[in-house]
């Protein structure tokens, strides 16, 4: 079958069309005929070699098509339906064709966008676990999300508002991004250095560095920080412990894979959340691009520049 593989690390252009098995499902596992695929900065990750995975590698952990076969035991999901799944696991999204551990797929209404739905399993469900799950986010509390203009950050926008939050406020990194994110649910979109509000109930921050010890200053007494990554590869932030019992205040971790590994059942009712809050109109998932699977590469290009808003998604079938 066809797939984009990562050969050896490096940028862009190492990714390279191959011809690879077709995998079969084991006990509780599915085969996707895999449609569309998202791409993630996970995926730059595995490209640069910043996470251990073997070589060759197939990147993707998240694709949306219909079911070719089920394993023995996996129950609840029938041969031809439309689904989505998280590939969190072992990746293979980039392919004609995934094997996916049964928990972590949800079916998709007949007739709804493909295109649109593989663009729900990592950001989608990220927000929801991230203010639901981790953060417990109640209505009426007040929330700050730093990279608002991208895919992760406009799902939590609107995925905070949707929980009841009071005030929701995203950051950027250049201004010209403002109108971009003010589109996903956001009361105020502000450019990261210029933000001076304080005292939130949650922060979500995935950038790190300088933004990680600002977040911690803007997180209010009794306010929850929540930690999705280190987009900007700065060295770690240390936290005193003892100075977050004196503020009452907490910092929590939170990474999709991690959970897709140890939790699949938790992860896999997100998912299914995040599609009927896509599905139902109430979230939107906004498309950057549309590009075949053989422009991976330029897929990874324009994410890996931080100029780009929206979900990038690859179309394999």
């Amino acid at each position: 079958m066809r797939a984009v593989t990562i050969p050896d690390f490096g940028g862009p252009e190492v990714l390279t069309a191959a011809d690879v098995p077709v995998p079969r499902p084991g006990p509780g596992e599915v085969a996707v005929d895999v449609a569309y695929a998202g791409v993630t900065f996970a995926d730059i990750m595995f490209r640069q070699g910043l996470a251990q995975v073997p070589l060759p590698f197939i990147p993707g952990i998240e694709v949306a098509g219909h079911i070719r076969e089920l394993g023995n035991g996996a129950t609840g999901l029938r041969v031809g339906q439309p689904v989505v799944a998280l590939t969190t696991v072992a990746g293979g999204g980039y392919a004609e064709l995934v094997v996916v551990d049964a928990r972590l797929v949800a079916p998709v209404p007949e007739g709804f966008s493909l295109d649109v739905a593989a663009g729900i399993p990592v950001n989608t469900t990220t927000a929801v676990m991230a203010l639901g799950t981790v953060a417990h986010l109640a209505g009426g509390e007040s929330v700050l999300v730093h990279a608002a203009a991208g895919g992760v950050g406009g799902q939590l926008g609107q995925v905070a508002r949707l929980r009841g939050a009071r005030r929701v406020v995203g950051t950027v990194g250049r201004i010209d991004k403002v109108p971009e994110a003010m589109k996903h649910g956001f009361h105020d979109v502000v450019v990261r250095d210029d933000l001076t509000e304080t005292g939130f109930d949650v922060v979500v921050d995935s950038i790190g560095g300088p933004t990680r010890r600002a977040s911690l200053d803007a997180t209010g007494a009794g306010g929850r920080l929540v930690l999705l990554g280190n987009a900007s590869g700065a060295p770690d932030v240390a936290v005193g412990t003892n100075d977050l019992f004196a503020t009452s205040r907490s910092v929590l971790g939170y990474s999709l894979g991690r959970l897709s590994d140890t939790h699949p059942d938790t992860v896999g009712a997100a998912l299914r959340d995040a599609v009927g809050a896509v599905t139902s109109g109430d979230v939107q998932v906004a498309l950057a691009a549309v590009l075949p699977l053989t422009d991976a590469g330029e897929a990874h290009r324009r994410i890996g520049s931080g100029a780009s808003t929206g979900k990038f998604v690859l179309q394999v079938a």
